[in-house]
């Protein structure tokens, strides 16, 4: 495969919700790329969709909440009821919070995720924004160096056998 295709594969997988920069990074690395293109590759990737998702979700949201597909209103509902359950939570955190919460890099607390609770919670969109990058860079980070540490683990068994 050509390198630009490796770089390619690297920003849309990290555009992709769930896997986001939690997966690009380790694919990137296994695929031999550098890892400081892999990363900043992986960080424009994940953050591109951001702004899209915090100005259209909230209205996205509410149209399905009101829409006569049961599915969409579940969900729609489902998503509401758990951010008033949680509201004191990133009332009390706010940025900071969504900040750790997108530099945890586990599933489900990626660049995706902290935009629709920013939205539902009409959180400051350029605070949202900041913090929201700045937890990428820092997924991004923790990401490059567990994946550069899990590589040379597998180097020095590889080269045992």
């Amino acid at each position: 495969m050509s390198p630009l295709l490796k770089y390619l594969s690297v920003l849309f997988v990290s555009m992709v919700p769930l896997i986001e920069l939690r997966g690009a990074v380790p694919i990137g690395t296994g695929m031999g790329l550098p890892w400081h293109w892999t990363l900043i590759i992986a960080i424009i990737g994940n953050c591109l969709p951001i702004p899209i998702i915090l100005l259209f979700v909230k209205a996205v949201l509410k149209w399905m909440r009101g829409c006569k597909i049961n599915f969409f209103n579940k969900v729609s509902n489902w998503l509401f009821e758990k951010a008033d359950k949680n509201r004191p939570k990133i009332d009390k955190y706010g940025a900071w919070g969504l900040f750790v919460f997108v530099a945890i890099p586990l599933p489900g607390t990626g660049a995706w995720t902290g935009a629709l609770v920013a939205s539902i919670f009409d959180m400051n969109k350029w605070k949202a924004t900041l913090s929201i990058f700045g937890g990428v860079i820092g997924a991004g980070v923790i990401m490059t160096i567990v994946s550069q540490f899990g590589a040379q683990i597998v180097n020095f068994f590889a080269q045992l056998f």
